[in-house]
């Protein structure tokens, strides 16, 4: 999927990290890191555009955020950060 520049880099807290089991048994460590990076500077990874464009205004408003990823062999995980920043979520789709 093609990436969209963000509209804003305005940098958020993560709050407190958790790591889903099955992620932390599929999912190399270093994608796990570069994914939460790139989530905390507003790359909000493969979602789609509408979802992007909604990552940017949450931002602004202190919502809860939502990016998508995949690692080194092309599985797809999730970045979810609750709408209170208190807390951020790597997990795969089906733990949702």
């Amino acid at each position: 999927m093609k990436t969209i520049p963000p509209i804003t880099r305005k940098p958020f807290p993560l709050g407190q990290t958790v790591v889903t089991p099955t992620v932390l048994a599929q999912i190399h460590a270093e994608d796990i890191s570069a994914a939460l990076s790139r989530h905390g500077q507003c790359d909000w990874g493969d979602c789609c555009p509408r979802d992007w464009r909604e990552n940017d205004k949450a931002v602004d408003k202190s919502l809860r955020l939502f990016s998508v990823y995949h690692d080194r062999n092309s599985v797809e995980f999730w970045v979810i950060t609750e709408a209170d920043w208190s807390a951020t979520t790597i997990l795969l789709p089906e733990d949702y």
